[in-house]
């Protein structure tokens, strides 16, 4: 089997290039060789290397600047999606894809299903959403996940920043009203490589058995300020630390120029319930990182 990786640098990119290398024939890149915003240097890639399996570990994240960027947050993670999904009914491969919990207003109160009706808030949310219809309208051997609060102890994220935070600040606020799943983006690499595994040989007949979009996350949710209350618990250099106090706070107090989601969390049975697995719960995982420091 072939396996076209892309976007192997980021943090989830970094953990299925590991994942996946037992697998099959690998070939994982990255920008400058891959630039999702030319169609045509990224058509003649895929041509050129006929994967049987394409992962797109690739987005554009940036999610106030989005609200400037707009066409440039669009062509990566719209019109980029759009195009792998045509390419891989082409070649009759599987593509796997990974979108957001951001699709969702935050209004619903408990944790979303994907019947549920998106309602993005923002530019990156909107264009998260579009890539997913896009992959979907395209059809054949494809899986979304939907995923949420994505960390790496490798790339800068809410865990190595609280853990940042807690050596420079005595007083740390983070938000109370923010909820979510935190997703160690190892568990989510983990897993792909298991469902690979799991198809066999025939890889797009059994993906396409089985093709949609899956919410795949933590289990469980929390808040920002429960999330950091527990990463700071778990540092293997507490010493290290100088904080004395986490004071709750509410995402008002802190304005940005992208609305991000109150509530968001997602129930991941529909995943479970498919293929017979899940990813631990977040606080396993987070122990699990933070063991690996």
């Amino acid at each position: 089997m072939k396996i076209l990786l892309l976007g192997n640098t980021g943090q989830l990119g970094w953990e299925l290039e590991r994942s996946l290398a037992t697998l099959g024939e690998l070939r994982a890149i990255d920008y400058p060789e891959l630039n999702l915003v030319d169609l045509n240097g990224t058509s003649q890639l895929i041509r050129d290397f006929k994967p049987n399996l394409i992962v797109n570990a690739t987005a554009y994240t940036a999610v106030d600047r989005a609200e400037s960027e707009r066409e440039l947050a669009l062509a990566i993670n719209a019109h980029g999606p759009a195009l792998l999904a045509e390419e891989a009914n082409v070649l009759g491969a599987t593509l796997v894809h990974y979108s957001t919990d951001y699709v969702f207003d935050g209004n619903k109160g408990e944790p979303y299903v994907e019947t549920d009706q998106p309602a993005p808030l923002g530019v990156y949310a909107e264009s998260k959403l579009a890539g997913e219809r896009a992959v979907q309208n395209a059809g054949g051997s494809y899986l979304i996940f939907r995923t949420s609060w994505v960390y790496s102890l490798r790339r800068d994220s809410f865990v190595t920043k609280v853990l940042k935070w807690s050596r420079q600040q005595r007083t740390l606020k983070l938000v109370s009203d923010q909820i979510s799943n935190p997703t160690w983006s190892r568990m989510l690499a983990e897993v792909t490589g298991q469902l690979v595994a799991m198809a066999g040989k025939d890889l797009a007949g059994w993906v396409t058995e089985r093709s949609g979009l899956y919410h795949l996350a933590g289990w469980g949710y929390a808040s920002r300020l429960e999330w950091g209350k527990e990463i700071l618990s778990l540092d293997v250099k507490k010493a290290e630390q100088v904080a004395e106090e986490v004071i709750p706070t509410l995402t008002n107090e802190f304005p940005t120029p992208a609305t991000r989601p109150l509530f968001s969390a997602l129930n991941c049975d529909r995943f479970e319930h498919t293929f017979g697995l899940r990813l631990p719960s977040w606080q396993q995982a987070l122990r699990m990182a933070m063991d690996s420091l």
